[in-house]
């Protein structure tokens, strides 16, 4: 029982922070830059955001942002960021199917709990590794673009990458390590016989 919670725990988490994964990749205030104070950017109408796919400005009444779309100018560390955030988002979607194929309402016929297992554990390795392309790009992106101009403050879209990719490493930890083994995927399986005193008495259970 202890098992199956921690299971369940790790999937809400995983699916959650793939969630905000994919709103990070998707979405654009990275940071938020200025050369001056926030006050004289506001005036001065400089205050801007940057992120994966364009470069905004943020004037008074006005949210302006233009498209990065010149891939053979673009500065390197965005590139590898993008494929980062991209490639997080895509192993989202086989380990999350994977997932919810392992859950305990779940039943394909007659299926061992050995197999159900296998595929937790392949599911808990791709939320893993989509946490590590996430926190990777997370750290990497502000880093390398407070080298090119002055980072004022994060902007959401980056604390949503972080809160995701860490909700992702944390529940593929718990699904890897803590939510049992083939023998607890199978608990729940019985198979009845006829014969005995009783046509529908339990004569053992698959732990």
């Amino acid at each position: 029982m202890v098992a199956t919670c921690l299971h369940l725990a790790g999937f809400i988490c995983s699916f959650i922070g793939w969630i905000g994964v994919v709103v990070a990749t998707a979405t654009n205030d990275w940071v938020v830059t200025c050369g001056y104070t926030i006050t004289t950017c506001r005036k001065m109408d400089e205050l801007g955001s940057k992120g994966l796919w364009a470069d905004c400005v943020m004037a008074t009444g006005l949210y302006h942002c233009k498209p990065l779309v010149d891939i053979l100018i673009l500065p390197g560390y965005v590139q590898a960021c993008r494929a980062l955030m991209i490639a997080a988002s895509v192993l989202g979607l086989p380990a999350i199917f994977l997932l919810i194929t392992v859950l305990p309402c779940i039943r394909m016929g007659h299926e061992p709990g050995a197999a159900k297992y296998r595929r937790s554990q392949l599911g808990g390795i791709l939320i893993i590794l989509l946490a590590m392309c996430g926190v990777v790009a997370t750290i990497w992106f502000p880093v390398c673009a407070h080298r090119e101009t002055t980072i004022m403050s994060f902007g959401y879209s980056l604390y949503t990458g972080w809160i995701g990719s860490a909700l992702c490493l944390f529940g593929g930890c718990v699904i890897v390590c803590c939510s049992g083994d083939a023998q607890t995927f199978g608990e729940n399986r019985f198979y009845y016989a006829s014969g005995s005193s009783s046509p529908t008495h339990a004569k053992s259970a698959h732990v």
